[in-house]
């Protein structure tokens, strides 16, 4: 594991170079008030006039007016190649909770990258932020407090099991593999329990969720 290059008693916003809105900064700045920037992720903090705790990146991405605009003491690259800017920093943040957003957006390749870091760094207490969704790796036990009629899609990143209660189709009897079955697009019927025999099952909500999701994760 990497060493901590920020460490935080308090919830960190990780800024990525994706889609991102003022709006659902400001919302996710209300509970995570430590920013930490991924590369590139720096020019939208600059421009929104925001001042990262880090930077931390290759490097490829951040514009010189950016990096001119920062602090030098923030800026911590990471010039090796065989992690994304992403992974970068999740495994060099120690907090209680990262809420990370412009993790998701057109390129596909950069979404599966995340969620691979997600599963392998499963530790990590952090959720994916984007306009509509919220996503993150569940643990072996969960409850989620959500109202009956909510989305709760389930997408295996290796072979598991599972037991559920409050969800529309039960999952007791489901062989859930990437390349067999998955989840995707249940529903819950009240507050939902779910069980899994590894903690490689990415669970995906409305963004709506995001306090029922924080508690989830949150929980011993």
């Amino acid at each position: 594991m990497s060493r901590a290059l920020v460490r935080s008693d308090r919830p960190v916003l990780l800024l990525g170079a994706g889609e991102v809105t003022r709006p659902l900064v400001k919302a996710a700045l209300r509970i995570a008030p430590v920013i930490v920037a991924a590369d590139g992720g720096a020019n939208m903090a600059v421009a929104m006039g925001l001042s990262p705790a880090a930077v931390i990146g290759d490097f490829d991405s951040i514009t010189p007016d950016a990096r001119a605009a920062l602090d030098p003491a923030t800026l911590h690259p990471v010039p090796e190649q065989e992690t994304t800017d992403f992974e970068k920093c999740l495994t060099r943040i120690d907090a209680p909770l990262i809420l990370a957003l412009g993790f998701t957006g057109a390129r596909s390749d950069h979404a599966l990258a995340v969620w691979n870091a997600l599963v392998r760094h499963s530790g990590r207490r952090c959720l994916i932020l984007s306009r509509d969704d919220l996503a993150f790796v569940a643990p072996t036990r969960l409850s989620l407090d959500v109202a009956s009629g909510t989305r709760v899609s389930l997408f295996p990143m290796a072979a598991m099991r599972g037991t559920s209660t409050g969800l529309r189709w039960p999952i007791d009897a489901v062989d859930f593999a990437p390349d067999r079955q998955i989840g995707t697009s249940n529903q819950a019927v009240g507050p939902v329990s779910l069980t899994f025999s590894a903690d490689r099952m990415i669970v995906i909500l409305p963004r709506a969720c995001l306090d029922a999701a924080i508690r989830a994760v949150a929980a011993p």
